[in-house]
């Protein structure tokens, strides 16, 4: 909070300033003090996560495109910054991250000589520097990104400025083909109902599976399974009998392995599908590498 300050200074007498030309803008701070988040939150997982809640419906219930938007807050948590990210992008606004370098040292000693009451416990202060995920330029939630040192007095207010007013706003993430925008490349999300697709298939190909080994008592070989009217499963078992439990156990690892793409979007190229024959497609390349 004490380096954030001048930065919401610096964004209001820019617009109060007679040479701005651009949109009418507002600043809005947030920190755990304007939402009357005690500082004991942070004591444990299970109270930080209402304490995050707060933060964040803070953040979606100001987000406007003519509102600069400060969050001041413990963000050391890699998840909480996407989810920031992830919502600003929706009604694309801009994003960047400060990153105030501090030693753990400095931060207690800073804590300690408070006089105004608001100071973390010691069972709080260890919890963000073992639980810290520092922030990268490599990712898209993070950057652009400006690591501003605490003692340094010449923060890249300038920089700052361009990117939140002038810097590239990216797309929501939309379905279809993965493409590029303004030289970024997009992230194409999967259709509504991918995940319980992905589900069921793999659950429908396991099932096929165990019948067919029961009804047949062939051990390997190319077999032709039927799913429905209209979806055929062409695969070759190894030559033994798979147990049940290792079939599922492989379902669960081909759910987990492309569920990802499915909640976070994926950056492959061309048409990127997540129907039944696609799933199938997927799951007999998955098994027959798995089971060789």
């Amino acid at each position: 909070t004490f380096r954030l300050r001048p930065r919401q200074r610096h964004p209001e007498s820019r617009l109060a300033d007679p040479s701005y030309t651009g949109p009418s803008l507002s600043v809005v701070l947030l920190s755990d003090d304007t939402l009357n988040i005690d500082r004991s939150s942070y004591n444990d997982s299970r109270s930080e996560k209402p304490a995050r809640g707060t933060l964040f419906t803070a953040v979606q219930r100001n987000l406007a495109q003519n509102t600069i938007i400060i969050v001041d807050s413990l963000n050391y948590i890699k998840g909480f910054r996407y989810r920031v990210y992830c919502v600003a992008r929706e009604i694309r606004v801009r994003v960047c991250t400060v990153y105030v370098l501090a030693t753990p040292d400095l931060c207690k000693q800073w804590n300690s000589e408070r006089t105004d009451g608001e100071v973390y416990g010691p069972e709080t202060r260890g919890r963000p520097f073992s639980h810290h995920y520092k922030p990268s330029s490599m990712v898209r939630w993070d950057s652009p990104l400006f690591a501003v040192s605490w003692t340094d007095e010449d923060v890249p207010a300038d920089d700052i400025w361009r990117a939140i007013t002038e810097g590239v706003v990216k797309p929501p993430n939309t379905p279809g083909n993965t493409s590029y925008f303004n030289g970024l490349l997009q992230v194409a999300n999967a259709p509504t109902d991918a995940l319980r697709t992905l589900e069921h298939t793999a659950a429908s190909i396991v099932s096929a599976l165990v019948s067919e080994q029961t009804n047949s008592g062939s051990l390997g070989g190319t077999t032709i399974i039927t799913l429905s009217s209209t979806l055929k499963v062409r695969i070759t078992p190894p030559p033994r009998n798979v147990t049940l439990s290792e079939l599922q156990r492989l379902k669960r690892q081909f759910v987990t392995l492309h569920k990802k793409a499915i909640t976070l979007g994926t950056t492959e190229k061309g048409v990127v599908d997540w129907n039944g024959r696609s799933v199938v497609e997927k799951f007999v390349v998955y098994f027959e590498r798995v089971r060789q």
